[in-house]
This record gives structure tokens, sequence and C-alpha cells, in this order.
């Protein structure tokens, strides 16, 4: 089995090696094609008016200047000799659940795959906001190849990828693997903060609130929280199938 890991956290990210021990526990091909700096929120962006740089950093490891999109067009595309059988993104550095997914690079690496044809499979490790600096990746690198491993058990529809999260845990506290649904948080999360620089101009940062709420059973959300492995099949068909029978109604 040929396995394309890419990630958004960039090709230096702690993460991407917890990505690679768990493809190397599935197979021995594994191609490594990552963004040469962090990519976090670009979504599905893909590089139209700028050329894309490669470096070749070992003989199944690439960097390219780019997008995770880029990187796994690149990789289908160019590097690899034949097409993967399987495009594994992540881990990322914090959990991409509910609103995240949209502005997730981790999830788009995946959700290239899925256009390109390619099973594929966003992984995230979750994390509280007092330990951002210091993240426990046991929990993923623990579990992930043995959930992994029983997803490539069952066939996927057509464009459709699997996204997966990890809970902010002890391996020993997982309380099982869940299948769930794409969550919804009840505030705005994303905050603007003023600045000024020394010469007294405005620029602004962007950032995430940290308030908590009670998510609802059956979501992403409420598995991460309640320390299950969430798994949510996500499709890139993003039509509102209920609201296009209620408009044919005239």
């Amino acid at each position: 089995m040929r396995i394309l890991l890419t990630n958004d956290d960039g090709i230096n990210a702690p993460g991407l090696k917890v990505l690679e021990e768990i493809a190397l526990s599935l197979s021995d091909d594994v191609w490594i094609v990552a963004p040469e700096t962090e990519q976090s929120g670009m979504s599905h962006s893909l590089t139209l008016h700028d050329p894309l740089r490669m470096r070749k950093l070992g003989d199944k490891c690439f960097a390219v200047k780019g997008t995770p999109t880029d990187c796994v067009i690149m990789g289908v595309g160019h590097i690899l000799p034949e097409k993967p059988d399987l495009v594994l993104s992540g881990v990322n550095r914090g959990q991409n659940m509910a609103e995240d997914v949209t502005y997730s690079g981790t999830v788009a690496g995946a959700m290239e795959g899925a256009v390109l044809g390619v099973r594929s499979i966003a992984l995230s490790q979750a994390y509280g906001w007092e330990c951002k600096d210091g993240i426990d990746w046991s929990c993923a690198r623990e579990h992930g190849a043995r959930v992994v491993k029983d997803l490539l058990k069952h066939d996927l529809p057509f464009q459709t990828l699997l996204n997966v999260n990890f809970p902010d845990c002890a391996p020993a506290d997982v309380k099982g693997v869940v299948l769930t649904r794409q969550g919804q948080r009840d505030q705005a999360q994303l905050t603007v903060e003023p600045r000024k620089d020394t010469r007294g101009q405005s620029y602004f940062w962007l950032g995430f609130e940290g308030r908590r709420f009670e998510p609802l059973e059956g979501t992403d959300l409420y598995a991460i929280y309640n320390k299950q492995i969430s798994v949510t099949p996500l499709n890139l068909d993003m039509t509102d199938h209920a609201t296009l029978k209620e408009l044919a109604k005239g």
C-alpha cells in the first residue's frame, strides 16, 4: 500500500512525525509531501499566481512552498511514481471540528485526495487552551494506526473523506471510537484584536475564543469533550438538499 502524507503545520511539525510513525506501521511505502512553512487556516486554497518551489529532503520526502492542496496535487501528479492508495493529512496541532473544517488546511489536504479519487483521512490531536506549547501527542500516536487500519476496512462513497480527532487525554483514558456528525458551536469563535506597531500604525490579529459551551450529543465536539476518538465522514457535495427541495416547490 502506497501512502502519501501531508499536513498544514509544515514539514518540520511534530505532528507530521507522529503521522509518519502511524503510516510506517501500516506500510513501508510512505511518501511525505508537506508545506515548507505553516499553512494553518488556508483551507482548500491553490497557488495559481506564483510558481511552486520544491525541495527534496530525502528519498521519499519533499517540501513544497505552497498549501496542503498544492502538496497533494504535486504528490499525486508529479512526485509519486504511481497514484497512492491512501492520503493521510495531519496529525494537526489542535482539533479540527465543527466550523474548523471549513478553515482547516489539514482537512483540505484530505479533501484534495478525495477530489483525486484517493481514499483520504484527516487526523488531528486536540489540546486544552492551557497547554498550547506542550501538546501531548501520545493519544494520536498510540491509537492512530489502529483507527486508520479499522477505517480502511470500509469502502467510502465517491469524494467522501474521513475526519478523525483524538481527545486531549492519556491513551488509556480514551473511551472508545465513535462515529459523529459535524458539530456547531453556539457562539462566535473568531475575534479581532486591534494593535498598534512602533510607528503608531494599526494592525490586527485574528484569534479564537476559549469559552466553554455544551455541545450536542452525537457531534464531533461532544465526542472530544468526553474523551472519545471522533470519526466524521465529510463529503465534497456541499448542496443543501433539503433547501433545494423547498426551493423547487416554487
